[in-house]
């Protein structure tokens, strides 16, 4: 199960985007993030919750992939 907040977010090096939902992967049942970028054209994106949840490593500091920032 799956605990991602439906709002806004701030990717790691700093683009904000909405998570609209979460859905399933048709042949793998895999939980997918379906968010939107909140610049430039706006597009739709689906990315693994698996991968929305890391940790990534950048210059030997630990950073969260998204950090929640609201409704």
């Amino acid at each position: 199960m799956h605990n991602i907040k439906l709002g806004k977010y701030r990717h790691f090096k700093g683009g904000e985007y909405e998570v609209i939902g979460v859905a399933k992967h048709s042949e793998t049942q895999e939980e997918m993030v379906v968010y939107r970028a909140l610049y430039g054209e706006k597009q739709l994106w689906v990315r693994p919750v698996s991968m929305w949840n890391e940790t990534v490593e950048r210059g030997g500091k630990t950073f969260a992939r998204f950090t929640y920032i609201g409704d």
